[in-house]
Order: C-alpha cells, then sequence, then structure tokens
C-alpha cells in the first residue's frame, strides 16, 4: 500500500505546540542575551567584579605611604600591530595618579582601526584601579608603519587599605588587548529619480 500515513490530528497539533513553544523559548533567550550584555558591563563596572576597573574624572586627596607594584600586560588578537607598554612594572605610591604609555606600531600596509579591552588581576582590585585618561576609551586608527603613543592615567584608589581582603594586594596587573574594529561597509547609491539600472 502506497500514500502517505495517517496523521493522528491531535498528535499533529501537539507537535506544531511543541515546535512553536521551543521557537518561542530560543527567541526569548536569544533577547535575554542581547540584553545581558549591557547589563553585566554596567554591573562589573559598579562593583569591580572580573577585574573590571573604574573611570575617574579627578585624582584622590590623599595619597597613603603604602607602594604597590603594577605591572603591565599587552597583547594583540587579530589585529596587524606589534602593542608593549613602556616599561613592564613600575612601584607607586597608593593614591597617587600615575602617567604611563603603551605603544602600538601598524606593521600592515593598509591602515588599521583598533579597539582595546582591558582588565586588572587580582580581580578584586578592579574595584580600586581607576583610570582618568586611557586609550582604551575610543578606537585607535594607525597607518600603515605608524607608531602611536598610548597614555594611561590611573592611580589606585586610598580605599583598597580599608578592605580586609584588598589590603593584602601587593602586585596589581593591568591588560590590555587589542582587537580589529571592522570598517563599515559602504552604502549602494540609491538611483536618482528617471535613470534606469
Amino acid at each position: 500500500m502506497t500514500g502517505r500515513p495517517n496523521i493522528d490530528p491531535v498528535l499533529a497539533r501537539r507537535h506544531r505546540n511543541l515546535a512553536l513553544s521551543l521557537s518561542v523559548f530560543v527567541a526569548f533567550m536569544i533577547g535575554a542575551s542581547f540584553a545581558a550584555v549591557p547589563f553585566y558591563d554596567w554591573f562589573c563596572r559598579t562593583t569591580g567584579f572580573g577585574g573590571v576597573t573604574q573611570v575617574a574624572t579627578s585624582a584622590p586627596e590623599r595619597k597613603l605611604e603604602r607602594k604597590i607594584r603594577v605591572r603591565f600586560d599587552a597583547n594583540v588578537a587579530g589585529v596587524p600591530w606589534e602593542f608593549q607598554p613602556e616599561v613592564r612594572e613600575i612601584e607607586v605610591a597608593i593614591g597617587e595618579p600615575v602617567l604611563v604609555h603603551y605603544f602600538a606600531t601598524n606593521v600592515s600596509k593598509i591602515e588599521t582601526v583598533g579597539t582595546a579591552t582591558y582588565n586588572v588581576s587580582p580581580p578584586q582590585a578592579g574595584l580600586y584601579f581607576a583610570k582618568m585618561q586611557c586609550f582604551c576609551f575610543t578606537e585607535q586608527r594607525l597607518a600603515p608603519g605608524e607608531k602611536m603613543p598610548m597614555p594611561v592615567v590611573f592611580f589606585v584608589r586610598p580605599e583598597i587599605e580599608e578592605d580586609a581582603d584588598a589590603r593584602q594586594i601587593r602586585t596589581i596587573t593591568l591588560s590590555y588587548t587589542f582587537f580589529p574594529v571592522e570598517k563599515p561597509k559602504p552604502v549602494a547609491a540609491a538611483p536618482r529619480a528617471g535613470t534606469t539600472q
């Protein structure tokens, strides 16, 4: 006997309902994942979670005698640059603003644009490590062969001494990774009125 098998209408309706429910669930999860990104970013910046540093507009009013060692790490991921800190580590007084430089060189034959992500380790230092100026706040554009100094002004907040866990920190590592910024694709011009394509 040939032909299509008989399908129970109740079973078919259940399958359709299940497929629809799964589709709605997947759509909800995708939407939630996009909403989670800005929320997670806000949470990390507010609490220093995961070593996310703070942004400051002015330096602290007090500087402590205690010094802390700050190490500098530089990485690239997909951008054709050489990227390194001017010095590998320094000692700074807690509360003292410090200027350091990283250097990036475009080793390709075309102009490239990069943006940097950053964090500090150990992660609990993120709440107390504040940047007043940083190349990571904006995209960086380098011509072929161009070398650019990239300044960072930071300080370690004196409040670190009031945190029982964080005051044990003796060394903080500031780490940057540059990623390429994709250039927007040109938009085709709309045909003028009265012309044909």
